[in-house]
Formats: C-alpha cells, sequence, structure tokens
C-alpha cells in the first residue's frame, strides 16, 4: 500500500466518523517553546489547555513533524526520521478511552476492502501506563488482547507531554510485532526493533509544570475537560504495509537512496553498513530540508537556519564518503517533489526557489570544503613537524565546529595521511559544546502563556478593528487586566511602580503589530463622567489571533470595565507607518522587477518613515542593481498609484498572482492590497496610503547579508528620506568646499587623493624595510659569538610584521655564511602586539638548535605562542615589555649548547 493510500486512508476513516479533516500546519508555529512542530497536536495546545474554546468536538490531521533531538541517530536506527507524518485524531471533551481504542482497533485491523489496514490482530501488542487498570481493561474488552499482549510501562514510556509546560496525560500505545528475525521474543519491553511502535493514544487529562526529564516533572492538575489525542507514525505504517526492512525504504524516501546508488561506485545494501547509514542520511536530509525551505526557511547560522544548514551539509558530506563529488542537491530536490508533491502541493508550486536554495547551500558548503580541506593539510604538517602521528582533538573540533567536517570525514583524511586522529580529545570538546548547548536552550524553553485571563473574551468574539476607515472611534472597555490578571478598575497612581496595563476593547481603530508592522500609537480617553481619565497606548498586541490588547499608561483619572471610551490614533504616527508598509510593498515590486522573481521575501519591518526587507537572494547587489531598484522605486511613486484592498478566497488572490509570505498560515479569506494594478499585488492585512505619491521619496540607504541566501534593504521613506538627503546635500557641499571643487568633480578628486596616499604609504613601506634591511646587515657584520654559534638577537624597529621579518632573518641568515648561525628578530607592532622570527641554519641545527624550540624561549617572555619547524619558526605576543628578556633568554639557551 503506497504512502499516500495510508493516509487517505486515516482521514477517511476519521471524517466518516464524524472528524473534521483539519490541515497540516506550517512546521514553523509562533511558539517560543518549539524550534519546529513535532507533534500532530502542536497546533490543538489552546484547546487542550482550554485557553481557546474548539470549533469542533471531534478533529483529524495528518501534520508535518520535524525533529532533529536524535539527528545523529537517522540511518543507523530503522525508525529515526527527522521529518515525518503524524496521523492523529482528537476530541476536545467528546469520546475518551473507549472511543480512542475502538478506533484504532478498528482502522489497523479492517479488511483492506473495507477501508483498513489489514493488519493482523495477533501481531499487534498494547502498551499501557502502570495504574491505568481502566486502559488495560478496555484493551481486553474492545480488541480482544489477551492480557499477555497487554504490558504496563512507566512515565518515561507511557506518560506524554511535550517536554515543556502544558498538557499531558498518561498513554497507551500500539507496537506491531515484525517477527523472531527483527530480535528476541517478550513485547515491547525487550525488543523495540521487533516490536515497533506505530500509534500512540494518549488521554490527555492534566497539565504538567517544569521538569528535567521525561519521567520528572510536576503534575499542576487536570486540564478543564479529558480529551484525547492520537499519533500514528505514517512512515512506519508504510515501512509494514510495504513490507521493507526500514523506513527508509518505503516509497517515498527510496527514490534518493536509488539516484545516489546509481552515482556511487559502492552501492547500497551491498554488506557495508556505514555506507547504508550514509545513504539514508541522504534520503531523509533531503525530504526535510525540502519540507523546512517550502515552510520559508533559509540555512542560516542560528535557530531554525542553522538547523537547515546542518541538514544540507550532512547529505553533500554522506555524498561525498560515499564517492560521489558531483553536485546532487538539485536532483535530490527535484527527487523529493516527485515524491511528496501529491500531498504537499506547495512543493511543486515553490519547487523553483526550494532547489535554488538548497543549491546555493551546497555551492557554499563546497567552497567551504575546499578551505576545511587546506586547514586540514597544515594542521597535518604540522602534526607530523612536532614529531607525532596524532592529530589532535583541538583540531578535529576546528575543522567540525568552523567547517563544518564530520569526524568520520576527518578520519578519513587523516588515513590517508598516515595519522590517527585524538578522538577522545575530540569528543570531549564536542560533549562541553553539547552541554552549553542544553543548557543555552533550557533558559530560552518557557511555558506557553497564559491565556486564561482571556479565555472568556476570546470565546465571545473578536475585536472588531475598524482602522482602515478612521482613526478614532467609540468603544467599550470589555477588560482591564493588570500584569495578565483580570481586574475591574485601573486608576492614575503618581509614584507607584510601572505595571504591564491591557484594555481589550470591543472595537478599535489601532492596528496591532503583525506583518512586519509596528503597532500604532495614540491614546484612550473617558467620555462622560469620566471625561478626565487619559491614557497612552503605547503598543498593541493580538492575543489568540482574534483580540487586541491595548497596552497603555494611565496618564489621569480611571477606568472601569464597561466604560465607554474613545480611541484615537497618533494621525502623524500612522501616516509614517502607511508611508512606511506602502513603501515595503514598492520596494518588493521592484526587487522582483530588476532581479527577477526569484527575489521572495523573507520578512520585513516597517515604521514610521523607515522600512527593512529581508529577501531571497544569493550575493550581494550590484551598484547598478541598487540604483536600478531605487529608481524602479520612485519611478512608481512618481506615478501616483492608486492604492486599494479587497477582500477574496485565498485560492483566487494566488490565482491573481497576490504574493504571499512563506511559512505564513492564512485564511480562506484573505486581504489583498494592489499599488498600480499588475505593479504590485500583495496579500496583506497592513495600513496603507491612498495613493503611491503619498508615500514621498525613497531612499535605499544600503543592501547586506543577514544570512546564508537572505539578503537586507533598508531605505528612508517620506520626511526621513528627505532628511537624509539633506544631510547626504551638507556633507557633499562640505567636500567640495574643502576641496575647492565642483561637487560633481568631489569624487574624481578624492579618488585622486586616496591614490596619492597609497602610493606615498607604499613609498614609507619601501624605505622601512630599506633601513631595516641596513639594520640587520649591520648587525650581520657585527654578530655575537656564542660558543661556537654566530648568534643575532635583535630587537628591529615597530611596525613591522611577521612577514616582513621572515624577509628579514633570511638576509640576515644568508650574510652569516655556513657556520652555526642563529637568528632571532622581534619588533613591536601594534596594540603591543611582538611578532617574531627565528631562524637556524643547518651547522647550528647539527649542534642540536632548533628554530621551534627557540621560539618558544621568545613566546615564554612576551606571552606569545609559537610554531614551526627546525629551520624557521615565528610565533606572536602581547607582552612588548618582555623583548629584551626574551632576546636574552634566546642567547642563554644557546650558550647552553
Amino acid at each position: 500500500m503506497q504512502t499516500h493510500e495510508i493516509r487517505k486512508r486515516f482521514l477517511d476513516h476519521f471524517v466518516k466518523a464524524g472528524h473534521t479533516e483539519v490541515p497540516s500546519a506550517s512546521v514553523i508555529l509562533d511558539d517560543p517553546n518549539l524550534l519546529f512542530v513535532n507533534a500532530g497536536m502542536v497546533q490543538f495546545v489552546p484547546f487542550f489547555l482550554g485557553q481557546r474554546t474548539p470549533p469542533w468536538d471531534r478533529a483529524t490531521s495528518v501534520q508535518k513533524c520535524i525533529r532533529t533531538p536524535d539527528i545523529d541517530e537517522v540511518g543507523i536506527t530503522t525508525r529515526h526520521n527527522t521529518f515525518f507524518q503524524m496521523a492523529g485524531n482528537f476530541s476536545f471533551g467528546d469520546y475518551f478511552k473507549a472511543g480512542a481504542i475502538e478506533l484504532a482497533w478498528t482502522l489497523l485491523t479492517n479488511p483492506v476492502d473495507q477501508g483498513g489496514y489489514g493488519f493482523d490482530p495477533e501481531r499487534l501488542w498494547a502498551t499501557v501506563y502502570l495504574d491505568d487498570d481502566e486502559a488495560a481493561a478496555l484493551w481486553q474488552d474492545i480488541a480482544g488482547l489477551p492480557p499477555a499482549r497487554i504490558q504496563r510501562r512507566g512515565m518515561a514510556d507511557n506518560y506524554w507531554s511535550m517536554g515543556i509546560p502544558g498538557p499531558c496525560g498518561p498513554s497507551s500505545e500500539i507496537y506491531y510485532d515484525r517477527g523472531p528475525e527483527y530480535g528476541i521474543e517478550g513485547g515491547p519491553e525487550a525488543n523495540e526493533d521487533r516490536y515497533i511502535e506505530i500509534w500512540n493514544l494518549v488521554f490527555m487529562q492534566n497539565e504538567r509544570g517544569e521538569g528535567t526529564s521525561k519521567d520528572n516533572f510536576e503534575i499542576l492538575g487536570p486540564l478543564p475537560r479529558k480529551n484525547i489525542d492520537t499519533g500514528m507514525g505514517i512512515e512506519r505504517v508504510a515501512c509494514l504495509l510495504q513490507g521493507v526492512d526500514n523506513v527508509y525504504e518505503t516509497d517515498l524516501l527510496r527514490p534518493a537512496i536509488d539516484l545516489m546508488a546509481d552515482r556511487a561506485p559502492r552501492g547500497y545494501s551491498q554488506g557495508n553498513h556505514g555506507d547504508d547509514v550514509r545513504y539514508r542520511i541522504i534520503a531523509d536530509h533531503s525530504r526535510t530540508a525540502a519540507i523546512i525551505i517550502s515552510d520559508g526557511v533559509s540555512p542560516g547560522n542560528e535557530g531554525r537556519g542553522y538547523v537547515l544548514r546542518r541538514l544540507l551539509r550532512r547529505i553533500i558530506r554522506a555524498a561525498k564518503l560515499l564517492g560521489v563529488d558531483d553536485p546532487v542537491m538539485a536532483d535530490l530536490m527535484t527527487v523529493v517533489r516527485d515524491a511528496m508533491g501529491p500531498a504537499y502541493p506547495e512543493l511543486v508550486s515553490d519547487f523553483d526557489r526550494v532547489q535554488r536554495i538548497a543549491v546555493a547551500e551546497e555551492t557554499a558548503f563546497n567552497r567551504t570544503l575546499a578551505s576545511g580541506s587546506r586547514l586540514f593539510d597544515d594542521a597535518a604538517r604540522a602534526t607530523k613537524a612536532s614529531g607525532t602521528d596524532v592529530l589532535s582533538g583541538t583540531d578535529a573540533f576546528t575543522l567540525h565546529d568552523t567547517y563544518g567536517f564530520p569526524i568520520e570525514l576527518t578520519l578519513e583524511m587523516a588515513a590517508e595521511a598516515d595519522l590517527r586522529v585524538d578522538e577522545e580529545g575530540f569528543r570531549g570538546l564536542m560533549a562541553e559544546q553539547r552541554r552549553r548547548a542544553k543548557a543555552d536552550a533550557a533558559a530560552r524553553k518557557q511555558a506557553h502563556a497564559d491565556l486564561s485571563a482571556y479565555r472568556d473574551l476570546v470565546d465571545a468574539g473578536p475585536t472588531q478593528f475598524t482602522g482602515f476607515d478612521e482613526l478614532s472611534t467609540e468603544a467599550r472597555i470589555l477588560g482591564i487586566f493588570v500584569d495578565g490578571k483580570r481586574v475591574p478598575v485601573v486608576a492614575h497612581e503618581p509614584g507607584t511602580s510601572e505595571s504591564r496595563v491591557e484594555f481589550v476593547l470591543d472595537r478599535t481603530p489601532f492596528y496591532a503589530e503583525s506583518g512586519g508592522q509596528i503597532a500604532d500609537e495614540g491614546s484612550i480617553g473617558g467620555t462622560g463622567a469620566s471625561e478626565t481619565a487619559r491614557a497612552a497606548v503605547t503598543d498593541v498586541q493580538k492575543i489568540a489571533k482574534t483580540l487586541w490588547a491595548h497596552r497603555v499608561t494611565v496618564e489621569s483619572g480611571e477606568f472601569v470595565e464597561g466604560d465607554t471610551i474613545v480611541a484615537a490614533v497618533d494621525p502623524r504616527w500612522r501616516h509614517g507607518a502607511t508611508q512606511g508598509h506602502s513603501g515595503t510593498h514598492m520596494v518588493h515590486a521592484a526587487l522582483r522587477q530588476v532581479l527577477g522573481p526569484n527575489a521572495v521575501q523573507a520578512g520585513s519591518l516597517n515604521r514610521p518613515g523607515y522600512l527593512r526587507f529581508d529577501f531571497n537572494w544569493q550575493g550581494a547587489l550590484t551598484e547598478q542593481q541598487r540604483t536600478q531598484i531605487e529608481e524602479v522605486t520612485n519611478e512608481a511613486v512618481e506615478a501616483d498609484f492608486e492604492v486599494h484592498s479587497f477582500i477574496t478566497d485565498l485560492e483566487r488572490a494566488k490565482a491573481m498572482g497576490a504574493m504571499a509570505l512563506f511559512g505564513e498560515a492564512y485564511p480562506d479569506e484573505v486581504r489583498v492590497v494592489e499599488i498600480g494594478g499588475p505593479f504590485s499585488l500583495e496579500l496583506c492585512g497592513g495600513t496603507h496610503v491612498r495613493n503611491s505619491a503619498q508615500i514621498g521619496p525613497v531612499t535605499i540607504l544600503g543592501e547586506s547579508s543577514v544570512g546564508s541566501g537572505v539578503r537586507r534593504v533598508e531605505a528612508y521613506v517620506g520626511l526621513d528620506s528627505f532628511r537624509h538627503l539633506a544631510k547626504e546635500r551638507a556633507l557633499m557641499a562640505g567636500l567640495a568646499s574643502t576641496l575647492k571643487v565642483p561637487s560633481d568633480e568631489v569624487p574624481g578628486r578624492v579618488a585622486n587623493l586616496v591614490e596619492r596616499l597609497r602610493a606615498a604609504e607604499k613609498e614609507l613601506d619601501r624605505l622601512r624595510m630599506a633601513n631595516a634591511r641596513a639594520a640587520a646587515a649591520n648587525a650581520a657584520a657585527g654578530a655575537e659569538e656564542i660558543g661556537k654559534v654566530r648568534v643575532v638577537a635583535q630587537r628591529m624597529a615597530g611596525g613591522m610584521s611577521a612577514g616582513d621579518l621572515r624577509s628579514l632573518v633570511g638576509d640576515v641568515r644568508g650574510k652569516l655564511g655556513s657556520g652555526p648561525a642563529v637568528v632571532a628578530l622581534l619588533a613591536e607592532g601594534d596594540d603591543d602586539a611582538v611578532p617574531y622570527v627565528v631562524a637556524v641554519n643547518p651547522a647550528a641545527q647539527d649542534l642540536g638548535l632548533r628554530a621551534d624550540d627557540l621560539v618558544k624561549q621568545l613566546g615564554a617572555a612576551v606571552n606569545g605562542r609559537g610554531g614551526g619547524k627546525a629551520d624557521l619558526a615565528q610565533g606572536s605576543g602581547k607582552g612588548a615589555a618582555g623583548i629584551d628578556a626574551a632576546l636574552a633568554a634566546v642567547r642563554a639557551e644557546i650558550a647552553r649548547r
């Protein structure tokens, strides 16, 4: 049975049983606790906690999920995937244990011609929580399972939570016995490779607090009502129904393995476990990377971007370890699209962007590998020069941490160079890094925000936003909240500490921060008997996406829940905000016009007078492109395009070509903002000018990188743009006056001055080196005799680099003849830096003197480090006060020989 059929049968089964089919959420949700959605129930958490009332009693979904903590296990075990599809059914206060068990059992065991999966009931096992006698009895009554195939397990195995404060409850897992060829008998407790878990039924009834592990957390109390949350692993069921040994060989993943097997010199499943693991890593990570990119993530150095980058680089490394040096990413993304497209059409519609980002990361990492290989070669040479054949754990860690080299690649390269690797030292450094990362992640984790105080207002209906048509409106205070707690009244109290005061109104003209636009500012004033009451609105945020919470500072009087008030937006603030937001749309349209359709929005921020726009693009823009983007934008401003908006359904908006932000979840009905007909058409809930001329001039301040494959444009609009240009004009006038030339000749005159300065600096360097060589020649002529060795140990003029010193020691050593000779030169550089170089000729080496030994004497005196070989070594220190002592130490060391 193909995977897409398994998905369809699951959804059909539960829809037939009265469940509402809910589409998969993006793998990226606005949740501070989760990097990615990692379970099917995540989008339903507010319903389980009672923060929001669900629109249905029963639901079913197949959710895209990503789990990366066990990324190193991928390919090694038979069941770990970084991306997987979690099929689930959910009950919100409707059926409970009996209903969940019956629905799961019938789907699993009903014959295929009756819509089921046709599993043999005799091969199914169940586990229950230790004291869950009710679930154990239900498995016997409903499914007819004998007690011997119902095992009780502890909290770590059969008590489910997301790993953070939130909903939780005992669970019952369903396992399938794959047979004696996969391991020993004894059920899941004995062997989870033979007995593979396929479904987890969670009886969601409690709320958990903080904790340190799966079985060490506090139960805070019962949820408002008992719920059901189940998760059936689509990939694991496919593995069983398709008769393959592991999840990597199912119909959705095997095509990637076959693609690589056609290119690699060593095939898949040929008895080499290491190679098989690499094939599975490529298949698994390719699919996960495509899903993450399609949901709006680009490779980066932190957060989700770092996870994506790591996955893509593991693919590339695995391919190279299989012996495939040619680019593979473009074809792998094509294979993923063809396999997953029927279930996830966004992989098809957005394929060009997905493939482009993946290929760009492959290209960049191949360059990184080249740089890392050079570092490895240097480290290998230094290792051999030191007389050992063990590459240090520090070098291996640097290769991994800085260049992304896996230890396997370092081990292979070391073996080719006849070296071993200090794996213990490497793993110790890796463990320390993981400890730091884990502590950092734990510090950032926090419980779900407690929205229960707002629940009554959320259930009562959304705040009516009137700000598209007016800046002031009469409204009623529905709720007053102080530090998250609802209170009946709040008053101005001079001299008291600031509390976070929020008003929830039935209607408001204030824009709540969203879509890159920051919130409006303004005031709320009392009416009638309360007309002396006044509050300044400093921020507006959405609660549960439906309520507008106005953060205020009460300046006078008091406000009582139920009061009628006047909410007024600061008109100057709103005008500037609309200029910034409309300007963002104009810059986006201009970028696409100049660069093409692949310049896709990756984020934005706009506030009065300023806009910031992030977009997916590889490489810096040229000066010509920046100028052209600015010109196209301002031509559209001057054209005075009409700006208008309309509401339509999402599919129609997409068919019209309206641009949407990748990774953003949109409702069925959306607002479209159109500027100048085809010039700009975007899905947007923000506020805008009425005509493009109201934006005023747009001045691009600069363009920069904010991560791999993501660029950022910043610009001023309106009066802020004018003020910026005025400053630039004043600066140009000042330069023209100083240089006594017309403004249009300033660039040429400045370029001429810079060239003359560079020439003067080169001449100074030449004279400095000539003087240094003369001093070195004099030093050679006056070399001191220490025993049998002629020695030049001297402080050189300041400002010399290590390269300068290397050149000089070669000159001096050549002038000292063939007898034993040592040259040691130091210089006082910038910021108290002390570069130093030592040269020892062959005759002195025969006496037992080595440059790499002598350089240590210098380093000890000037707080420095260095190294090299017997004939030449160098280093750098930070203690210029120790130069004389360093030279004395070298002389003393030579004298001891």
